[in-house]
Order: C-alpha cells, then structure tokens, then sequence
C-alpha cells in the first residue's frame, strides 16, 4: 500500500474533505479533528497543541537531523466574488475548486503524503516531523509559534506554499504599523486649528516617495504602502487626530528595527509596529536541502509574500505545488496534475536530500 499512486489517489481526498470543512483562522478545530483522526489511521503517533498537529516518523533517532514539513490549515474568509459554493469541493476539467484548495490545502496534503510515505522507513539518514499548523493567514500566536518549542532539535524545514514547486529561498519579512498624528481642532470656516490630515499627508508623501538605499539580489528592495487612513468627525471641524496604517515589506538587508527607526526619524506621527516577529529570512543556496532541489531542476527565487517561514529559527525552504496568484482569488482552485507531481518532487527532494548527507 506504501506507493506513491496510493498516496497520490489519498492525497486529493483529504483535500476535498479539508475543502468540505470550513476552517477561518482561529476555527480550525474540526479540521485539526480531521487530520489528527486520518494520521492516527496511518499509525502515527501524534501531538497536538489547539488547533497544531504534528507527527513523527515512526523510527524517529535523537542522534539524526531532522527535517520539519509544514503547511497551514486554516484559511481566509471566501470573498464576496465567489460564484461557487466556497466550502464544496468539486472535479472539473482537472482542477479542484474550493476554499483553500490553492492555499494551501494542496501543499498541506501532499507534504502528508510524503510523510507518510517515508512514515515507516528505517533507512532514512534524518528524522521527519510533519506539522499542520493553525492561524497562518493572520500571522496568529496560537499556530506554529505556539508549538516551536514542542518541536526539539529541527535542522532545517520544507514549508508548504503554492510555489509551483519551485523553491522560494528568501521571503520578505512583513511589519505592520500604526501611526497616528495630532493637530488642533477649529472651525473649518474660519481657518483655525492645525489639520491632522494635512500633517498626515506630508508624512504619507515621504513614505511613498523614499527608497531604502539597501536593494537586494533576491528579494528587491523594502517596500512601504499606506493601506488604511482615518481622520476627521465632521465637514465643518478640522480634524485633530489622523491615524494612518502602513504596510511594510522588509528584505534581508534589514533588520524590522532598523527600518522602523528611519521610518520613526522622517515622520512626524507616533508610530508603533504591531509585531516585531515576522522577519525576513534567507536560506543559503549552499545548503542541502536547496541543493537537493536543484539538482532536480528547481529554480530559486525570493518570495515577496509571508508565511509561516517568517517565524522558523533554522534554515527553511517554501515550496508547494499550486499558484500563488490563486490564492484568496474569488473560485480558487488547484490543479489535480499539481498535486500529483508535487508528491512526486517532494519524494525525490527528500530522497536526495538524504543522498547528500549519507554522502556529504
């Protein structure tokens, strides 16, 4: 039964029946129940911490590196341009439609695969954990963050993202920030009082027009947007108090500090990040695991978008089958053929992972 056909055919079916149960971030329970219940049926022996599953392989050795495979459960709300019934999976010309399907069911379900597919392997020169982590798509506490220590000695991890099975070796670090400034109300009528707003826009103009000196090869360079602003309580007051959000997308070049300093010395508002944790990180194009992959003809890139790699204090490669442009798109979907192939991948990655350190 341990055949990568099996696992394939196995692979699709846990995704339609994670498509079918709906799973928000911070609702992740019946989902987490779902998978827990389908690795006990494969003879792992689990853990689980809230909504986080993890597993090891069944010879698991202490004295072997070992390789975490990570990928999130939850999902982000269906948005209002669905013409599908978000939470039913359905077939159709060789795609999988549903909630999550792309992002990141498909790369969740066939690193479950794979994992179970070297489950029982007494030959393996490292151990594997697999872990079905909570609360991705909000950057929340209470997901892999929660269980880091839980997890022991981790050498290096694989994290599960619609990459196109190519291997995002650099990932920007995201930092959000609330900034807020003060003027002095009066009658709009007759000129008075000092307007918040305008103070605001003479801060949002530098913010768009300022460059960070430090680009970088992979990732390009750190990246700021002003997403949301709010002032003002009627036409007639000038607004005392504008609050502005800026988006902020960090490259290795940079310390989250660092960038948060300049930002802080050319504005005039006070301004707070909401979270210093999501960082950027690199993985060197020298190690194993990215060596692995390009032996087989991966390519490497840098990834302008987050994930829970962000939050992992060794060397991490994301990589999954499916596209990123799918994911929260209005229908979303992943190819059948993607899933397939990314079992396929995932296998002779780990495979050659192990050729090189058996043989360094």
């Amino acid at each position: 039964m341990n055949t990568k056909e099996y696992y394939r055919a196995e692979a699709v079916r846990i995704l339609g029946e994670l498509v079918s149960t709906p799973s928000l971030s911070r609702e992740e329970e019946q989902t987490g129940n779902l998978i827990e219940s389908y690795l006990r049926a494969h003879g792992c022996k689990l853990y689980r911490k809230k909504h986080n599953i993890w597993a090891k392989n069944r010879h698991f050795d202490e004295k072997k590196p070992t390789l975490l495979l990570n990928s999130h459960h939850d999902t982000v709300k269906p948005n209002q341009g669905y013409t599908r019934d978000p939470f039913r999976p359905a077939l159709e010309d060789g795609k999988l439609y549903g909630l999550g399907s792309n992002d990141a069911g498909g790369a969740l379900a066939s690193l479950m695969a794979t994992f179970l597919f070297f489950h029982d392997r007494q030959d393996l020169p490292f151990n594997l954990i697999y872990a079905a982590t909570a609360e991705e798509e909000i950057s929340g506490r209470d997901g892999l963050e929660l269980i880091l220590p839980e997890l022991g000695q981790v050498s290096c991890a694989i994290v599960g993202e619609p990459t196109q099975m190519q291997m995002a070796i650099a990932e920007k670090g995201l930092m959000v920030l609330d900034a807020e400034v003060t003027g002095r109300s009066g009658h709009a009528a007759r000129d008075e009082g000092e307007s918040a707003l305008y103070k605001a826009f003479d801060d949002i103009a530098w913010i768009r027009g300022y460059r960070f000196e430090r680009d970088s090869g992979l990732l390009g360079p750190v990246r700021m947007s002003v997403t949301i602003i709010h002032a003002g309580t009627q036409h007639n007051v000038v607004p005392d108090r504008c609050t502005y959000t800026i988006d902020v997308r960090v490259n290795e070049c940079y310390s989250l500090e660092e960038v948060l300093e300049i930002i802080r010395a050319n504005t005039s508002g006070e301004v707070n990040p909401r979270s210093l944790r999501m960082r950027s990180s690199v993985i060197p194009a020298e190690h194993p695991l990215v060596q692995a992959g390009l032996s087989l003809g991966r390519t490497c890139y840098g990834s302008p978008t987050t994930s829970d790699k962000a939050l992992m204090p060794w060397p991490a490669l994301k990589m999954g089958p499916g596209d990123s442009a799918r994911s929260h798109t209005a229908d979303e979907y992943i190819y059948i053929r993607e899933i397939e192939s990314g079992i396929d991948v995932y296998i002779s990655l780990l495979e050659k992972f192990g050729q090189i350190l058996a043989n360094p």
